[in-house]
């Protein structure tokens, strides 16, 4: 891998951060462009015959979505044209092609993020909102783009604050401020956690980048101190991922905040922190890695991680069952899988943090369309409960078939990806170490997937089965037109369906960089 240069002008580096800058660069033009839009809006006059979707979107408050977007499809394309392999100031930047295909996914979901925000009524405020979603994929860029702890924690925090201002962004909703506070709250005494094991590691290490951090631990015995380092970074990523028992900000997160804000929480933020993990212990930790096998127990960060993914696996499974909310329920949910993906990291292979990639993509792919569906039904029924989805069949086909989609992957149905991408993740831990030793955890894992289908099917039985809530509703469309969000979403779950019947497509890819 080719190294930073003493000689390296900074034109060359602002080439190799273009990605970054770009994303930059957008976040300020929109928020210029709300500013003088809202200023626009509020002395213009709407004629009083103008269509309601005239009156909650004008022309001029659409520019900011139009901007976002175009700057995210800029970025993605300044990734495309990034070297293959390079590596500045002891991996604080670093240009793998597993970074850009990463760099990629995370521009991939806040553009749907985006076109997803468009479902929601107007606001005076959307350039602001558009700006932190933009300022958060900063964030999931420089976690995926480092192997340097001290770049990971500015990653970490920069996407940290943008996602507690996006929770809290609702200010009609009391709950969404105080779904902020707890966010806030249990991500401060994350990052706490997470820079006192960073400050133990360089400690007793003398290092904060990955690599020296994995040849110094392979050459000297692991210090107490650096036991505890070790297991104190691991927590801190807890919280990041809501693995059980550090799960509980996530329910209200999801639930209160606004529902694009919900979705790029449980789909770009997750990505980038399992590669981020799966990068930590596997690279930085791997001479540490004990075993969690079940017949040769031995310490390590492997033990550690299998029970926060069975005690996740079981919490998020049996708590979902009770949920009557369908966010919170998916919430809940999202702590299960936390659970799945972890069993590929667990692996400690090639195979299995490949299956963990695979997995924890497809996942936040399911979970943005997901989310998607949810923000058109709450605008129009005003709620998303389960009894809002009530009769969704009758009212819209295209809506009813993508919700399908994305809750039988969840459960992992065949043909769907989610079906794939848990056989990848299970036949990977099968595989790993000898004597079949991860099997307790795949069996604890095939369990919590049986109970799944309880709750996911209950959401399909009200849609499919239930009578609606109020049957003049019958008679119209449960949406109002909006042919850009309902496109995405097709696509989404088109991509769900494609990756279940051709994996290769997203699988070849990982492996190739790992």
């Amino acid at each position: 891998m080719k190294s930073a240069s003493s000689t390296m002008s900074y034109l060359e580096l602002l080439k190799l951060v273009a990605p970054e800058t770009i994303v930059v660069m957008t976040a300020l033009a929109v928020l210029a462009i709300g500013l003088a839009t809202s200023r626009a809006r509020s002395s213009a006059t709407i004629p009083f015959n103008a269509s309601q979707d005239a009156r909650d979107k004008p022309v001029a408050a659409r520019l900011p979505f139009a901007v976002a977007v175009l700057g995210l499809a800029i970025a993605t394309c300044a990734v495309l044209m990034l070297p293959n392999h390079i590596a500045l100031f002891g991996g604080m930047l670093v240009i793998t092609p597993l970074t850009s295909l990463f760099k990629i996914i995370s521009l991939a979901l806040a553009f749907f993020t985006v076109l997803i925000s468009t479902s929601e009524k107007a606001r005076r405020d959307a350039g602001e909102y558009l700006a932190l979603v933009l300022f958060a994929t900063v964030g999931l860029l420089l976690l995926v783009g480092s192997e340097e702890l001290l770049m990971i924690f500015i990653g970490l925090e920069l996407l940290g604050l943008s996602l507690y201002v996006m929770t809290a962004f609702d200010k009609t909703d009391v709950r969404s401020a105080e779904a902020g506070l707890k966010y806030f709250l249990f991500g401060s005494t994350s990052s706490a956690f997470t820079l006192f094991g960073i400050s133990l590691i360089y400690g007793m290490s003398g290092t904060t980048s990955l690599a020296a951090i994995s040849e110094k631990l392979a050459t000297a015995t692991v210090q107490p101190l650096l036991a505890v380092g070790i297991v104190m970074t691991l927590i801190g990523f807890a919280f990041k991922i809501a693995a059980a028992p550090f799960h509980l900000w996530a329910p209200d997160a999801y639930q209160a905040a606004p529902v694009p804000s919900a979705a790029f929480i449980a789909s770009g933020s997750k990505v980038a922190s399992f590669v981020v993990l799966g990068k930590i212990v596997l690279v930085g930790f791997a001479p540490v890695h004990g075993s969690a096998a079940w017949h040769a127990m031995a310490a390590g960060w492997s033990p550690v991680l299998a029970a926060l993914a069975a005690l996740s696996i079981l919490v998020g499974n049996i708590v979902a069952l009770g949920q009557r909310n369908v966010r919170r329920l998916l919430a809940y949910s999202a702590v299960a899988h936390t659970g799945y993906t972890l069993i590929g990291i667990i692996a400690g292979n090639r195979d299995g943090f490949s299956a963990a990639l695979f997995y924890t993509t497809i996942y936040a792919i399911t979970l943005v369309g997901a989310f998607g569906i949810v923000a058109l039904v709450r605008r129009e029924t005003g709620g998303d409960d389960i009894a809002n989805f009530s009769g969704l069949f009758l009212r819209s086909p295209l809506l009813t078939g993508c919700m399908s989609i994305f809750l039988l992957s969840l459960a992992g149905i065949p043909p769907l990806a989610g079906f794939f991408g848990k056989f990848y993740l299970f036949s990977a831990a099968l595989r790993a170490g000898g004597s079949y030793g991860l099997l307790w955890l795949v069996a604890v894992a095939l369990f919590g997937s049986f109970i799944s289908l309880y709750y996911y099917l209950m959401v399909l039985k009200a849609i499919f089965v239930d009578e609606p809530l109020l049957r003049a509703a019958l008679e119209v469309d449960v949406v109002a037109p909006d042919l850009l969000v309902r496109t995405a979403i097709a696509l989404l779950a088109t991509a769900v369906l494609l990756l279940g019947l051709a994996p290769a497509i997203l699988t070849t890819p990982i492996l190739a960089a790992l």
